[in-house]
């Protein structure tokens, strides 16, 4: 395929993807579901067939997807939900591939290599749709951070598991011992050539006054971290997950200015959107529908299975969260059986099947189809659910309060700001004070508007209202930072362990009590 029909094939599916965004607004359908539908009769329309290439989304797409996500992840949030996270991207992950490889072992007579490949691939997660609804829809912020998480973590997790049974398959065995070992080595691997190179990115960063020249650092990063791990043979998704949340959370907090960091967010959030888009419209090209028809009995087989290994590990693994951490209530874990949507990773290690592996044809049909499937029925139906569940309480109380919220936080920006213009020179003291002033007015009166309404809902009768729940919030942002200045003095053995885990055990029974918010 010569540029010139690369560039008008481009067009076409930029002007589709352009429809289907207003339609789907108009229609109330998920962005990446229409995108999907929309590209399974595109095929027939265009001179050349194009299809997904796996190297493309594995080299390119994924590091995007992943850095993306790690830039916009909060650490404290995912500090406070890391074990249910844990518990759905670690032990979940595998004990699903497992039923799963068991399922299509049994109802399709598969092989034991070919049925767990096909178990690591059904049982990641994409969430891509699931997160679009929360957009649209609000749902409480802990279930949001468990969602974005766990797919954080899961594609990490689904791509170690992958090429370890891929060395079974190509070395005839592993032994139980070796396979902990190597996966030890992919994943710890993974963790310090991100910790590396993202702590070696940030003085870079720090140094550099020009927004572009900043942007293209971090691109550098994404796609530089992915390969320097393929390279020495660790986990290239790890490394970019830890790289992201490195950065994220410490490169962009440490003197970047206003401009620049909401010149970087935003490209980043354009190119996770535009990479999203190209997927889901590929995988609706991808799909071929006479092929899907004829392999519909084993599709449905398929996603009865990844069903059923989600359903088994879902509800037993959160079930156990209440003993060592604050409950995951039974509708969100509903939401998080129900909404386990398929995607791209999936097609894109249907794809990397070895040319000689038995029945890959088979397979690759098999993936698709339950892909597909995926996102139309479950895709479809997720936003009816999120509200059948009644998981988004956005009440009158609440958005006053984020409007004063958000009131607040941009006055304390802009003085932030015009005190560094002051520093710098830029502007004269008579100016900055006048400007100063200006905003200073509008903080205090957020201010005393915050602090009636928080007083009056802390002494109302219904303490368990849920527009208590961005009180405990902050509550809970504010025990957190007490249990990391305990565990920093017993680290630096400032404070002794009886008087620290003392201490710790009291703000986790404080954190208990909070509602979620």
């Amino acid at each position: 395929m010569n540029v010139t029909e690369l560039v008008k094939i481009s067009i076409i599916l930029l002007l589709v993807a352009t429809g289907v965004a207003l339609l789907s607004r108009r229609l109330r359908v998920p962005y990446v579901t229409g995108l999907v539908l929309a590209g399974l009769p595109i095929t027939e329309l265009l001179s050349h067939r194009i299809g997904l290439d796996p190297s493309l989304v594995l080299n390119l797409f994924l590091p995007i997807l992943i850095f993306e996500a790690g830039i916009n992840t909060d650490v404290s949030r995912l500090r406070s939900t890391f074990k249910p996270i844990a518990l759905l991207a670690l032990p979940g992950a595998v004990v699903s591939s497992a039923i799963i490889a068991v399922v299509l072992k049994l109802g399709l007579g598969l092989t034991w290599i070919p049925a767990l490949l096909v178990g690591v691939i059904l049982a990641n997660t994409d969430t891509v749709s699931m997160i679009a609804v929360f957009k649209e829809i609000p749902v409480p912020s802990r279930l949001s951070t468990i969602v974005e998480g766990e797919t954080l973590f899961n594609d990490a997790a689904a791509l170690v598991s992958f090429n370890l049974i891929l060395q079974v398959y190509s070395t005839g065995s592993l032994t139980l011992v070796g396979g902990i070992q190597q996966l030890l080595f992919i994943s710890l691997g993974g963790c310090v050539v991100g910790l590396v190179l993202g702590y070696l990115s940030i003085p870079v960063f720090a140094r550099l006054d020009d927004p572009l020249s900043s942007l293209l650092l971090t691109v550098a990063v994404a796609l530089g971290t992915f390969q320097v791990g393929q390279f020495l043979g660790v986990s290239g998704a790890v490394a970019v997950v830890v790289a992201g949340l490195i950065f994220g959370n410490l490169g962009l907090s440490r003197n970047t200015s206003a401009s620049s960091r909401i010149t970087l967010l935003s490209f980043w959030e354009y190119a996770s959107f535009t990479v999203n888009t190209f997927i889901f419209l590929l995988i609706g090209l991808e799909i071929n529908l006479v092929t899907f028809w004829k392999t519909l009995p084993a599709v449905l087989l398929a996603v009865l299975a990844y069903q059923a290994g989600r359903i088994l590990t879902v509800y037993p693994l959160l079930a156990t969260v209440r003993w060592f951490d604050r409950p995951i209530p039974l509708r969100w874990q509903h939401l998080l059986f129900l909404g386990n949507i398929k995607g791209s990773l999936s097609m894109a290690l249907a794809l990397s099947l070895p040319i000689g592996l038995p029945s890959r044809d088979v397979l690759i049909a098999l993936v698709f189809g339950s892909v597909l499937v995926s996102l139309v029925g479950q895709g479809l139906s997720l936003p009816w659910l999120v509200k059948r569940l009644k998981l988004s309480k956005f009440s009158a109380t609440q958005q006053q309060v984020e409007e004063l919220q958000a009131q607040l936080m941009t006055g304390k920006a802009a003085q932030d700001e015009l005190d560094s213009l002051l520093k710098s020179g830029v502007l004269p003291k008579s100016v900055y004070e006048e400007m100063r002033s200006a905003y200073q007015v509008r903080v205090a009166g957020a201010e005393k508007a915050l602090r009636d309404l928080y007083n009056r809902r802390v002494n109302s009768l219904d303490t368990k209202n849920s527009d208590l729940s961005k009180l405990d919030a902050i509550r809970r942002r504010l025990l957190l930072a007490e249990k990391g200045v305990l565990n920093e003095a017993l680290r630096k053995r400032i404070l002794s362990e009886e008087i620290v885990r003392g201490r710790i055990q009291s703000l986790d029974e404080q954190m208990l009590q909070l509602d979620d918010d």
